[in-house]
């Protein structure tokens, strides 16, 4: 998918009665925007966003690179490798504003409406959006996007389950129909919907003949947003170019932004080498994830001359929680036993790997909503309790009386009193040591897996963790395949283990179930990796998504968040609480970073501009 289904979720609207509403219509209060829990800053009228640069200057080159290839430019599938930046291409209905948290205002759509009670909403297109060719955006495209990529997308399928269906109403109009009411959530991600040009992708395309909605394509595809496909080598590189004619380029949500004259992607299959581009003035921004090279490994020149900045900034993070681990499938038997999951975890010596290999610059996750204040802790109370107490015969005991923790390792001492205690809870789940080997008791199968990766990168981790489990008999192997292969096998659920990062917004809604519901568990290209089938998180994640105001939803999410922990689904990882980044001198940034993001690159511009 486009790189805006990183943001699917995150604007969801609790408090409708705050929002103030601007009149576009005699009938019917469309307002400019949604806001999760207060006002929002910027009111009808508005001018520009406050952390953009409105001066900044056009034209010029940002040199980006990426780890992989590409196959295809159709931005709906949910197969083939579609190409990095795509969403450049397209406008969606609404664009959240990146100092403000979970608020989005209208792209697309001058407004949205619905009624109190939540069973539709209904944006109105503006005026003068347009398609690259010149014709309007209009209602049929919405539906038509809407209807394409919930056919053939299964994770938009499952996300916009309870949108039944999307209809013109008005000339400018488009309303989608909800099957419950009370999902204040809906309008919002609908907002981050990719619209595409029903014309375009039903006409024949230049070879003649029809073009395909339903299948990959590396024909340079139309949009309605700020660049277009310039030229590209398949599976290699990639240009986008400004549109001189591109409608929507003094609009208030873009003033200061998409100011690169060209946006030039190279693809490498090496992480590693991806990097000594960047070090070779071959590209102009680098995101670093390798803590130790981050520690030292910029002592080239560049850097020393102040051509190269560096910065730890935490603004991404600041909405963002993360859970990074290694996902048993518990499609597979071997992992269903939750005894043989929490093992698992005390076979990863976090402490002395982070120490031997990243410097100890990494902490340790404890919670599916880690570096948030959603995240649980310590014991349950009040309403926390009350929600748990309810669902008391269908949860893990100890959440009642067991903070969760990670195992602690990092001195010889601990890692074999971990060790023996993995030995022990694999007892009680029916395996044994015999010899060298863990083997199962009854059948006398060995505990046998593979680690799947898709990069070499985070062999660093998995090896050493497959070698301590095969000091307790353990035979645990890591293989790393290419992004097509790995995407593949991890859509179809093909695997024993991955190594996954699932990063949540502050106001989780939809998306768990596609995480964590009993629905999505067996729906191949859903994010529930692990295969979790549990009546007692299925209805606690209604309760998230249904919660009447942020209180009862921070509860209910907790609530869920220690349902996790306790049955053991990942082995968690690690992270860091800053971004690390690097760039040349090519380029600028704004003076501040917007409180939610980095504003890249949208709203950076190249030194060279004038």
């Amino acid at each position: 998918m486009v790189a805006s289904w990183s943001k699917i979720g995150v604007l969801v609207a609790f408090l409708a009665s705050l929002i103030p509403a601007a009149v576009f219509a005699q009938d019917q209060q469309f307002q400019i925007g949604s806001s999760v829990v207060s006002e929002m800053k910027y009111k009808p009228g508005f001018t520009r966003f406050d952390y953009v640069n409105p001066d900044a200057p056009k034209g010029g080159d940002l040199r980006l690179s990426s780890s992989g290839t590409f196959d295809t430019f159709n931005p709906l599938l949910a197969k083939g490798q579609t190409a990095v930046g795509l969403s450049l291409v397209y406008d969606t209905l609404l664009k959240p504003a990146d100092d403000e948290l979970l608020v989005s205002y209208g792209l697309l759509a001058e407004g949205l409406s619905y009624p109190p009670d939540v069973s539709s909403t209904t944006f109105r297109l503006r005026k003068e959006a347009k398609w690259a060719d010149g014709q309007p955006v209009t209602p049929e495209d919405v539906v038509f996007s809407f209807d394409k990529t919930k056919e053939l997308n299964p994770l938009a399928g499952n996300y916009y389950h309870h949108v039944v269906k999307a209809e013109k109403t008005g000339e400018r109009d488009v309303t989608f129909t909800f099957d419950e009411k009370n999902n204040r959530e809906l309008p919002n991600i609908l907002g981050q919907l990719v619209i595409v040009p029903k014309h375009w992708w039903e006409a024949p395309g230049p070879d003649g003949k029809p073009r395909d909605i339903s299948k990959t394509t590396l024909e340079p595809v139309m949009g309605s947003g700020p660049y277009r496909i310039a030229a590209f080598s398949a599976g290699a590189t990639i240009r986008y170019e400004l549109r001189d004619d591109y409608w929507g380029k003094d609009l208030n949500v873009n003033v200061g932004q998409n100011n690169f004259r060209n946006i030039l992607y190279t693809y490498y299959g090496d992480r590693d080498v991806e990097f000594e581009a960047f070090r070779a003035g071959n590209s102009d921004y680098w995101q670093e994830t390798f803590a130790a090279r981050w520690a030292t490994g910029y002592n080239f020149p560049a850097v020393k001359e102040g051509r190269i900045k560096k910065e730890d900034v935490t603004n991404p993070l600041r909405s963002t929680g993360i859970m990074q681990a290694l996902v048993p499938n518990m499609r597979r038997d071997i992992f269903r036993d939750e005894r043989v999951r929490e093992a698992l975890n005390y076979g990863f010596d976090f402490e002395e790997l982070n120490r031997t290999i990243a410097f100890n610059s990494y902490k340790r996750i404890d919670s599916y909503f880690w570096n948030t204040d959603l995240a649980s802790s310590g014991l349950p109370q009040g309403r926390e309790l009350e929600i748990l107490q309810g669902l008391k015969d269908q949860v893990p005991a100890e959440i009642f009386t067991t903070p969760y923790s990670n195992p602690v390792g990092g001195d010889p001492q601990k890692s074999r009193d971990n060790l023996r205690k993995a030995i022990s809870l694999l007892k009680e789940a029916g395996w044994e040591l015999k010899g060298n080997r863990m083997v199962n008791a009854k059948s006398g199968q060995p505990m046998s897996f593979e680690i799947l990766l898709s990069s070499p990168l985070l062999e660093r981790w998995a090896v050493p963790y497959a070698t301590n489990l095969k000091k307790i008999g353990i035979d645990a192997r890591v293989r790393t395949v290419d992004a097509a292969q790995y995407t593949n096998r991890a859509r179809s659920f093909d695997y024993d283990m991955i190594w996954n990062v699932w990063a949540q917004t502050v106001n989780p809604g939809n998306e768990q179930a596609d995480y964590w519901g009993s629905a999505s568990a067996n729906q191949q290209g859903s994010r529930n990796y692990a295969g979790i089938a549990n009546p007692a998180i299925d209805a606690l994640v209604r309760m998230i998504i249904f919660a009447p105001n942020r209180e009862e939803q921070v509860a209910a999410i907790k609530a869920m968040d220690r349902v996790l922990l306790a049955n053991h689904y990942v082995i968690p990882l690690f992270y860091r609480d800053t971004y690390s980044i690097a760039y040349w001198n090519t380029v600028t940034r704004p003076a501040e970073f917007p409180a939610y993001s980095l504003g890249f690159p949208d709203a950076w511009w190249s030194t060279s501009a004038k």
